[in-house]
């Protein structure tokens, strides 16, 4: 069997220091042998039923990850796809419960459905402000920010005890944290962060019963026979999550099938042990020169405030992390390493 090291050396070769997956991910090379040979596919005209194949089993990846049947996992393009789905499903008047200063993609749908009562509260209140007559709490699993973690656990016990539902965006944890795809009763991600895929994929897990859901943007993929479902209205819906299906990217799913296949591989346990390992090492440098990051313990993201400042002239100098408010965000993913964590420290010393 392949050690860790072995194979992040054979998929990953970056000329920077490449800190930013908070952002965006780094393509393995499979995915992108994937992709190219998507593309020529394409541009030789061959038959695409591969790339159709690509999609599902990029849904079993995710699936797995997620821990839950493939049945239960819709694919689209964008987290916001799913939270218009999720906000078009509640009554008016009903209340949402969010976090104040989440990613956009997660709330502004509930925002502009316009006859919601969308509250915001701090990230650290957001279980104890659970009330009777709330409907749904939106969260992000880990805030894109600063990377602090939601307390999971006690959020969907407050929701539960007050009978709402929980929806939760798994895009900053997905890849390196495990999920509980079977906790919450919807769940979504993009694939283009740390699951490493290229942009215009994504996930969302639905419940069972599928969570009062319509799908409004459903075309023929949506049919339980797609390719009987391709003129007229679709008559029988398919039996699964897949009715929430978008026409898919084709090549995004080609190299997100790979890079996902990559993940599993390795192991969520074990990207997650080495991601937060080098975390912590960043953590303990910053002490060492006299700086406080924001407290996200068992993060793998580190946001340092008053230093956001510095990321162009650490791009200068070959190191990419993100200015965010402020604050210089630094990301750590299974293709980083010590080196890299020690080079940012040397820049921010100088």
């Amino acid at each position: 069997m392949e050690t860790f090291a072995n194979l992040v050396r054979a998929e990953f070769g970056p000329k920077r220091t490449f800190l930013n997956t908070a952002s965006n991910g780094l393509l393995p090379a499979r995915t992108v042998t994937a992709v190219q040979e998507a593309v020529r596919m394409r541009a030789e005209g061959r038959p695409l039923g591969p790339l159709y194949e690509d999609v599902e089993a990029a849904r079993a990846c995710f699936a797995r990850l997620a821990g839950v049947p493939a049945e239960r996992v819709a694919t689209g393009a964008s987290v916001a796809e799913y939270g218009a789905l999720i906000a078009a499903s509640l009554p008016a008047g009903a209340e949402v419960l969010t976090v104040e200063a989440d990613f956009a993609s997660l709330v502004n749908p509930f925002h502009t459905r316009g006859d919601l009562k969308v509250r915001a509260v701090p990230l650290e209140r957001l279980a104890e402000s659970v009330r009777p007559g709330t409907a749904l709490v939106a969260v992000s699993a880990v805030q894109s920010a600063d990377g602090r973690l939601a307390d999971l656990p006690a959020v969907r016990e407050a929701a539960r005890a007050h009978g709402a539902r929980t929806y939760v965006d798994a895009s900053q944890s997905a890849g390196w944290l495990p999920m509980d795809g079977d906790a919450d009763d919807f769940l979504a991600a993009v694939g283009f962060k740390w699951l490493m895929g290229p942009h215009g994929a994504a996930f969302c897990v639905v419940p069972e019963d599928f969570g009062g859901l319509t799908p409004l943007l459903a075309g023929w993929v949506s049919g339980e026979i797609p390719w009987e479902s391709c003129y007229g209205p679709v008559e029988e819906p398919a039996h699964s999550a897949r009715r929430f299906d978008i026409s898919p990217s084709l090549f995004s799913h080609a190299g997100l099938r790979a890079s996902l296949e990559l993940i599993e591989e390795i192991g969520v346990d074990a990207v997650h042990a080495h991601d937060v390992a080098l975390a912590d090492r960043f953590r303990e440098g910053l002490a060492g020169l006299g700086h406080a990051p924001v407290p996200a313990p068992g993060s793998a993201i580190v946001s340092v405030p008053g230093l956001g400042h510095r990321q162009e002239e650490l791009s200068r100098a070959g190191i990419e992390v993100s200015d965010r408010a402020g604050n210089l965000r630094a990301a750590f993913h299974l293709y980083n390493s010590a080196a890299d964590v020690d080079r940012l420290l040397d820049v921010l010393r100088a």
